[in-house]
């Protein structure tokens, strides 16, 4: 499954889901994080090509397996029932999710995109007093 991965530079990469948050939060503080693809480089937002959804999990330090904290879909992509690309709602491909944890781990993003598959990227958070 991890082959179908893809990451890159999300600098140099539209697919990439880039993830803002603090590095470093305190104990059982709310953590606030944002991924959105195409924030240096805009992806296509086009109903023959966009991206589908975003997905966040947070892994914490010493556990097998992550926890899925959420998950947006995106379902406006300019078609309408005159055809492709005709209407002007597009939703744009960002979602900001908030969670609490004790432990010190790593949130992990992925995205799809219709044409070109999965796109991951990870960020790592310390804990504080």
């Amino acid at each position: 499954m991890k082959d179908l991965f893809q990451t890159a530079d999300w600098k140099q990469e539209k697919h990439v889901p880039v993830i803002d948050g603090p590095d470093t939060v305190k104990k059982g503080g709310v953590i606030q994080v944002t991924a959105t693809v195409g924030k240096e480089i805009a992806h296509p937002n086009k109903t023959e090509h966009h991206i589908r959804w975003i997905e966040l999990y947070f892994q914490p330090d010493g556990e097998k397996f992550p926890y899925q904290i959420g998950r947006a879909d995106f379902t406006a992509h300019g078609e309408s029932t005159q055809g492709p690309d005709t209407s002007t709602v597009y939703t744009q491909s960002q979602v900001v999710l908030n969670f609490k944890t004790d432990k010190p781990g790593t949130i992990h993003a992925a995205s799809y995109c219709n044409i070109h598959g999965v796109w991951s990227s990870s960020k790592k958070i310390a804990i504080s007093g």
